[in-house]
């Protein structure tokens, strides 16, 4: 094949990232390497504040830029932080929308509003009080309230409240941050620990879009179920036959939708340089999804990309700086707050009950999970909704069994078993003992007898006092000398207790989990409750 002289052939690469191949020794002689700069962001910003219609552009590039450089060296090193190129783009675009908008504006205020209505989502909450107090240096004097549209955030409301969730203003701006990051961003990372409320965060916008008339379309994928070749296709070798994979599959059908109502694509799964990298030319303008079999398949205007995720811990910088980025936090426990809310309001208990309630959830939850979270360390890693909802639902389990006249004894008892049942011996720390000094230190509304730890008791319902396990199980054991002594099962402390547990959520339908190290029980555990569920012929076997 001759070559045309006037043709050229170019390669760009960034060596050195984690699955990426680098170039053959060979093929790298034949190519003359130049080498890129740092990009002069201040010029860039300049020049695209000019464009999007500023007069003081040169001032405002220098505010912009000074705070990109002093969030990069102030804030902490989120790996989900970027103070690059794109990320100044993304937020020029919303001054310029903003400018247009409202033209009588003072220009500082249309940028110091985008800056912070725009950053904000990413934010940690550590980092808040530091970035706040970098804007107001820089834009001192100025405060102009958020852009917001009550009409949208009422029908947020009354969507949560359809779908049993509580509105609290927290999520309900979570939900509207979300909206704003996918009006100027294509790719969204939704990112928080387990528990956080990504996922009904992106529904309830969906569901919310649809009742203001804007269809929402999506479909949830999860990368990490499939193969890469099985998620984006791949060409048989054997056959030269192209097969189709699950992400060109979905992407090309709802790109053929004739209308134009919004549709997303939901990547819940962690991300991974296996599948993520090839994800780079669909998130950044491009918006192409190029295969294996030279197919290009294009992302719409009006399709996006959610990612919910949990952090971006094996994400290289160049899909970092691809996406907008929320982050929601569980710091404050708006999360658990919220479940505990709306898990009274739809109990069937008089209002005087559920007023109680409320007041033992706010007079003992914040002062234990607080203190909890810097002492002590679970065997397993527990979230603290986790251990509310599990509380929730063994307080409602019991209640609705039988009348309860104490309820501040059986309160304590869930929430003794919720958040301290999680703890053992650990790193040559007994985190369960300590846990039971602090509660016997720190509560003293109801006493706990010296002996044992508070693990050792549970709550007589009838009598509203507190009794040891052991008084709990009166069932005889009858020795036959003609069975081995493996097959029998001694009661003691230990299992009366884990058997009761696992019984409540039993039949509530919740789901227990046994922890502890091999040969501490936890098949005879469950094998002996399995016997009793048995032989009682309980409904719920």
């Amino acid at each position: 094949i001759s070559l045309d002289p006037t043709c050229g052939a170019f390669i760009t690469m960034n060596p050195g990232y984690l699955g990426r191949s680098e170039l053959t020794e060979g093929l790298k002689a034949l190519f003359r390497p130049i080498t890129v700069v740092v990009p002069d962001l201040q010029l860039i910003c300049e020049n695209m504040l000019m464009a999007e219609g500023f007069v003081d552009a040169k001032i405002l590039a220098k505010k912009f830029t000074t705070l990109y450089f002093l969030c990069r060296d102030l804030l902490s090193k989120a790996a989900h932080y970027d103070w690059g190129l794109r990320a100044i783009k993304s937020v020029l675009v919303v001054a310029g929308a903003f400018k247009r908008s409202e033209p009588t504006l003072q220009e500082q205020a249309i940028l110091m509003r985008a800056l912070r209505d725009f950053n904000i989502p990413k934010i940690v909450a550590d980092d808040l009080d530091i970035f706040f107090g970098l804007l107001l240096d820089l834009f001192p004097g100025i405060d102009v309230p958020r852009q917001r549209d009550m009409r949208f955030e009422k029908i947020i409301e009354e969507v949560a409240a359809e779908t049993k969730l509580h509105p609290d203003p927290e999520f309900i701006l979570k939900v509207v941050q979300l909206g704003e990051l996918l009006e100027i961003r294509h790719c969204v990372f939704v990112m928080g620990p387990p528990g956080a409320g990504k996922s009904e965060t992106w529904k309830t916008l969906a569901k919310s879009q649809d009742k203001d008339g804007k269809k929402t379309t999506w479909v949830d994928l999860n990368p990490k179920v499939t193969s890469t070749n099985e998620l984006y296709g791949v060409v048989l070798l054997a056959t030269r036959e192209w097969k189709d994979g699950l992400m060109s599959f979905t992407m090309r059908r709802l790109g053929n939708i004739p209308d134009s109502n919004p549709k997303w694509i939901i990547l819940d799964g962690d991300l991974d340089a296996n599948w993520i990298e090839s994800m780079n030319s669909v998130m950044d303008d491009n918006k192409l999804l190029t295969l294996a079999s030279n197919e290009r398949i294009p992302l719409k205007s009006h399709m996006k990309l959610i990612f919910e995720i949990r952090d971006l811990r094996f994400a290289t910088p160049a899909t970092v700086s691809r996406a907008g980025i929320l982050y929601i936090s569980d710091t404050a426990g708006f999360q658990w707050r919220s479940y505990v809310t709306s898990w009274i309001n739809s109990q069937k208990y008089d209002e005087e009950r559920k007023k109680n309630l409320q007041e033992l959830f706010n007079k003992y939850i914040p002062d234990t999970l607080f203190y909890c979270a810097k002492t002590f360390k679970h065997v397993i890693p527990q979230m603290e909704i986790s251990m509310i909802i599990s509380m929730c639902k063994l307080l409602e389990n019991i209640m609705k069994k039988q009348e309860v006249k104490g309820l501040e004894y059986i309160f304590v008892f869930a929430c003794i078993w919720c958040i301290g049942g999680g703890y053992a011996e650990k790193d040559g720390v007994d985190f369960k003992k300590n846990f039971s000094n602090w509660w016997k230190e720190k509560w003293k509304t109801l006493k706990f007898p010296t002996k044992g730890t508070v693990f050792d008791y549970y709550v007589d319902l009838e009598n509203s006092k507190l009794e040891d396990w052991s008084k709990m199980s009166t069932a005889e054991i009858n020795i036959d000398t003609s069975k081995s002594i493996p097959s029998y099962t001694i009661p003691t402390v230990d299992t009366i207790s884990a058997q009761f547990l696992m019984r409540q959520y039993i039949q509530i339908n919740h789901c227990p989990i046994l922890v502890g190290l091999a040969g501490c029980g936890k098949t005879q555990i469950i094998k002996g409750l399995l016997n009793e569920l048995t032989s009682t012929g309980d409904e719920y076997l």
